[in-house]
């Protein structure tokens, strides 16, 4: 009798095995390119970090450009300057590595920065929106409605709520049980592949993080299309061609980035059964992580007249000196 009941204990406690670090398989399948891959994404690293720190300095140094919408923009290039820190250098690594493994703690913390960073940025998109809603729907109100006070504030709430928001749910993952098998089906420790590891039904944390994700994206997505819609309208009311071109100008890059954003943000976390195959997380997970802080430089210097031409006077005046 006490030799089932130790072999009944002994069995429990092996198959409650905690489990202390996860295997990302990342890109596995492709393992004959791996170098290809590691350079590209450096590559594309390199740009991200060094063109969002050019918009915050050209931002920061030209007195011209210290107004609301360039508030705004200097803090969402902070903002990908996290994201993709958070992201890419594990994979870099990972790519590498034979056997890439992250320890749980590791794992939760880039969970819980990954979705702080990724509703911040929800709410920034959302609040760059509604200034240009201000700026050409209400021209004449813009300096009462938009004063530096109010865009510094709404910037520290975005920040803010962005990481108080899911740092509820970070916890709940936390207290889960992991006890095998422990590889994750992604490059970095997104949220549906390490609930899917949990050894007990996760449906009740899956149920919060739909609702969560659900909350964030779709209602800073409808404000931004509200914003863009009045917009829209305002612009085919403005007689001159010349005048509805400006003001199409200063809101066409700003929507790039959101509609690449949240259509892939919404596809993956709003409704995720729509997408099973893992390849496909993979490419639409990229678009958010990788892609669109790549090209955020891009856009709003290539795009934009007052940003060009302060980096055009900065760099004559790095020549000059």
């Amino acid at each position: 009798m006490l030799h089932k009941i130790f072999c009944f204990i002994r069995m429990t406690v092996i198959n409650e095995t905690i489990v202390t670090e996860f295997i990302l398989l990342g890109f596995t399948g492709v393992k004959h390119i791996k170098l290809l891959l590691f350079a590209i994404f450096l590559f594309i690293y390199i740009v991200t970090v060094t063109g969002n720190i050019v918009i915050v300095a050209i931002v920061y140094g030209d007195n011209h450009l210290h107004t609301p919408m360039y508030l705004f923009l200097s803090n969402l290039s902070c903002l990908e300057i996290l994201y993709t820190s958070n992201i890419i250098p594990k994979m870099l690594f990972n790519i590498i590595m034979e056997n890439p493994s992250v320890p749980f703690t590791g794992c939760i913390v880039q969970l819980y920065f990954f979705g702080s960073l990724g509703s911040t940025e929800c709410f920034l998109l959302g609040v760059m929106a509604y200034d240009r809603y201000v700026a050409i729907c209400k021209p004449l109100h813009y300096s009462l409605l938009m004063t530096t006070r109010t865009s510094v504030l709404m910037s520290l709430c975005s920040w803010s709520t962005g990481f108080i928001a899911t740092f509820g749910a970070i916890v709940l993952v936390s207290q889960l049980h992991f006890c095998g098998p422990n590889q994750i089906k992604h490059f970095f420790c997104d949220l549906q592949p390490v609930l899917k590891l949990s050894c007990k039904n996760a449906q009740t944390m899956e149920t919060v993080s739909w609702i969560l994700a659900s909350t964030i994206l779709l209602g800073s997505c409808l404000l931004t299309l509200a914003s863009y819609v009045r917009i829209i309208l305002t612009m085919v009311q403005i007689p001159s061609s010349k005048g509805r071109q400006k003001a199409f100008s200063t809101c066409t890059a700003h929507l790039t980035v959101v509609i690449i954003f949240y259509g892939a943000m919404i596809s993956m976390y709003v409704s995720p059964n729509t997408v099973g195959n893992e390849e496909i997380n993979k490419v639409l997970s990229l678009l958010y992580t990788v892609i669109t802080p790549f090209m955020n430089p891009f856009i709003y210097t290539l795009r934009n007249q007052d940003v060009k031409q302060a980096l055009h006077k900065a760099m004559k005046t790095c020549k000059c000196n």
